[in-house]
């Protein structure tokens, strides 16, 4: 994965995500591009007033952007990858998608939920995302500074085309990796056997490890979790289940869940 999108946001996950994106970027030969977007939308006040207040606001937010900008240039100043850096104003997740075209994966942080008291939270935009570009969203949970791409990884498998597609998008990744795990929770949705993905991987030199993972009475996404506990994995490739309603992102339940609950980065494809 040669081009790397990575959203700039002022939060205390940006570090996360920065660290996590040039070890992408370092262990792939890869490029990284920053892409910092104020929403200047989130500050648009009553159009019949305050305009000049809103300006001196929208002001202020660049200020603010400029210092995050110089923070996180110096930080890839001893990162040794190379990248650019791009500023924009407008929708955030509009942006990320229209900057997403020629990207080969973009890396974003979990949203919300962290218990550290009084944190700056990543925007909630992984569901819209992953719903909207046509590349791999890779989410960095929190807590998440680094990532090792010759460790194991887990393949999260159900048979589905959403599955095939984030097997075959993981590909430049997975060669990488010292085990390959395919991890099947439940057959209850018919589709591709698991040994026809592993007769797939090995033709593209990859060795892969079958398991048919018992639920247990567990919810699927809380068995995969613990699967990628047991395996040491490094990181989890799944296909992200959904459609799009009037501009609401619709996301499966495994998905939404592990979205939410994951303590390892995912690889999630559409």
């Amino acid at each position: 994965m040669k081009n790397i999108l990575l959203h700039i946001h002022d939060d205390d996950f940006q570090a996360d995500r920065l660290g996590v994106a040039t070890d992408l970027a370092r262990q792939t030969g890869g490029h990284l591009q920053c892409v910092q977007v104020t929403p200047v939308e989130a500050y648009a006040g009553d159009p019949y007033g305050g305009l000049f207040g809103m300006a001196a606001l929208i002001d202020t937010i660049h200020d603010q952007d400029k210092l995050l900008r110089q923070q996180v240039e110096t930080r890839l100043g001893h990162a040794d990858v190379a990248w650019d850096w791009r500023s924009f104003d407008g929708n955030v997740v509009e942006t990320l998608i229209d900057q997403s075209l020629l990207a080969d994966v973009v890396v974003l942080s979990q949203p919300g939920g962290s218990r550290r008291g009084g944190a700056r939270q990543p925007l909630a935009i992984v569901g819209d995302v992953v719903m909207y570009a046509r590349c791999p969203v890779l989410m960095v949970p929190h807590g998440a500074p680094s990532l090792d791409l010759a460790g194991p990884v887990l393949v999260a498998w159900n048979g589905s085309a959403e599955a095939a597609h984030a097997l075959r998008m993981a590909l430049p990744l997975l060669k990488r990796a010292t085990d390959v795990h395919l991890v099947e929770v439940s057959d209850d949705i018919p589709g591709l056997a698991a040994r026809e993905a592993a007769q797939y991987l090995s033709r593209h030199g990859i060795v892969v490890d079958v398991h048919e993972w018992p639920a247990k009475g567990r919810r699927v996404s809380v068995a995969l979790l613990h699967a990628a506990a047991e395996l040491s994995a490094r990181y989890m490739v799944m296909g992200a289940y959904g459609h799009s309603r009037l501009r609401e992102t619709v996301l499966g339940g495994v998905t939404r869940e592990l979205i939410g609950t994951a303590t390892l980065p995912l690889l999630l494809v559409h």
